[in-house]
């Protein structure tokens, strides 16, 4: 199988490669390469050009196999031009499948029918071709009747021709021999000056040798191939009604999938509920019987079965059981919440472990910090772990019950079953069982309600004696 990954894509104006711009969390040659690996091919070549060393550090990422063989293009002079300088690496092989590394909406059973097709067809070459809404910027199957004739691209197309909307989608299924006979007769006579790999297929016909087509259904998109930013997002959508219907299919519930923003590696069990305006991100996986959104964002985190999360943000994180978090909490790296934990309303919490049916119920932050179980942490609560220079660790041992607007200053540890006073600053460890208040010595005096308010009445009578006054010639003087 070859893949063409030498595109520069001038038209997304992007420094980033084409093929590696992201489509549903992945790369879209990723999506291409996951394709080719279900028809599990003897060779896997990459064409490359533009951005080669990027492209290839993160196709080496991904472990594909067959351990692809990279070819440089160098000067990138059209699609034939490109499967031409992958002869030697073809090898003897009796079929070469050449696909797009652009265009990730390509299955793997798509990959399986072009196959099938050609080989019952003993086609010399076939087409996968697919019919769009709009076709623009691609070339046409030009037929006579039902015979295939030849691919028109459109910028070498007639007025007629692109009123066609039958497009090849470029993927193609060739005899190796036949395909690397006829492609050094190819010219460069077209707008682009370019060796069109299309151009095969016009000669293979007229040499009469049989070539087949095969349809293919891309779920209606206006565009197949990753050329414009426009384009990018109609096939990002794509993508995700194809991720979210197979989620449904899985018994997943979305009030709006229409809404709903999932990505592939994304994992979700039975009879969870997902609400509108969710990002379920990377390599998130949630489990069963939970609640999600409306309005989360999620990233690398797991969710276990049972939690709810409304209103929030969630990064590199790990839910237990049984969790709530939200309204408006935000979860940063490392945060972990146990079975039955609690993150609520304004709450923010990083690198810190929240034990089994501990709550961080509202308006807290909590950083590097360890609490245990049965843990109630006070509204306001600051676990102080910077000190302008080192980050330090905060201990909150089971069942303490930590009180509003403290400010537990770290490193400090507060015992098994500790209480601590509403309005405390603590900066030393507290000993289990015990109560840590810190604060200055009230004052109460007595009487203040009653002074203030007949000095304010006897104000206010004044003013008003003045303005009477004011208000009369010479004072009010006879």
């Amino acid at each position: 199988m070859v893949v063409l990954a030498a595109g520069k894509g001038k038209r997304l104006k992007s420094k980033l490669p084409k093929v590696l711009h992201s489509v549903c969390g992945r790369p879209a040659l990723w999506h291409v390469l996951q394709a080719a690996r279900k028809v599990r091919p003897n060779r896997l070549i990459i064409v490359v050009s533009h951005g080669r060393d990027e492209v290839e550090e993160a196709v080496r990422s991904w472990n594909v196999r067959p351990a692809p063989a990279f070819v440089d293009q160098g000067e990138p002079l059209g699609t034939g031009h490109a499967v031409l300088v992958a002869e030697r690496a073809v090898g003897n092989a009796a079929e070469v499948v050449v696909v797009p590394g652009d265009n990730p909406l390509i299955t793997g059973d798509m990959l399986a029918a072009i196959l099938r097709t050609h080989r019952r067809r003993k086609a010399t070459a076939t087409v996968q071709t697919a019919e769009l809404p709009d076709p623009k910027g691609y070339g046409r199957v030009i037929r006579d009747g039902a015979e295939f004739i030849r691919i028109a691209e459109e910028r070498d197309a007639t007025t007629a021709e692109r009123r066609i909307r039958e497009i090849s989608t470029c993927v193609y299924a060739f005899s190796r021999p036949a395909l690397f006979q006829v492609l050094p007769t190819v010219g460069t006579d077209n707008v682009q000056h370019e060796y069109y790999l299309p151009d095969v297929i016009g000669i293979l016909v007229d040499k009469g040798e049989p070539v087949a087509a095969e349809p293919a259904d891309f779920d209606g998109t206006p565009s197949i191939d990753i050329n414009t930013r426009a384009g990018l997002a109609d096939i990002a959508a794509a993508m995700r009604r194809r991720i979210n219907a197979a989620h449904m299919e899985n018994g997943v519930t979305m009030i709006d999938p229409a809404q709903t923003y999932i990505d592939i590696d994304v994992k979700i069990g039975p009879d969870t509920v997902i609400y509108p305006l969710t990002f379920l991100e990377g390599s998130t996986g949630i489990g069963a019987d939970c609640v999600i959104g409306p309005s989360v964002g999620m990233l690398d985190t797991t969710v276990g079965d049972g939690s709810e999360v409304w209103f929030s943000v969630v990064l590199g994180s790990r839910l237990g059981k049984s969790v709530s978090v939200g309204p408006f909490a935000r979860l940063r790296p490392g945060t972990v919440l146990k079975d039955g934990a609690k993150a609520g309303g304004f709450v923010d919490i990083k690198a810190s472990v929240i034990g089994e049916g501990s709550k961080v119920p509202h308006l807290s932050y909590v950083g590097d910090t360890t609490i245990g179980r049965n843990v109630n942490v006070g509204a306001g609560t600051v676990t102080v772990n910077f000190d302008g220079y080192e980050k330090h660790r905060t201990i909150i041992e089971d069942e303490a019950r930590i009180g509003s607007d403290n400010m537990l200053v770290a490193p400090i540890r507060i015992g098994k079953g500790a209480v601590t006073g509403a309005g405390s600053v603590l900066t030393e460890n507290v000993p289990a069982g015990a109560l840590a208040v810190e604060r200055g010595e009230q004052q109460n005096i007595r009487g203040y309600r009653k002074r203030k308010d007949a000095e304010r009445a006897a104000k206010g009578a004044g003013k008003v004696k003045a303005a009477k006054r004011k208000g009369k010639p010479n004072g009010g003087a006879r």
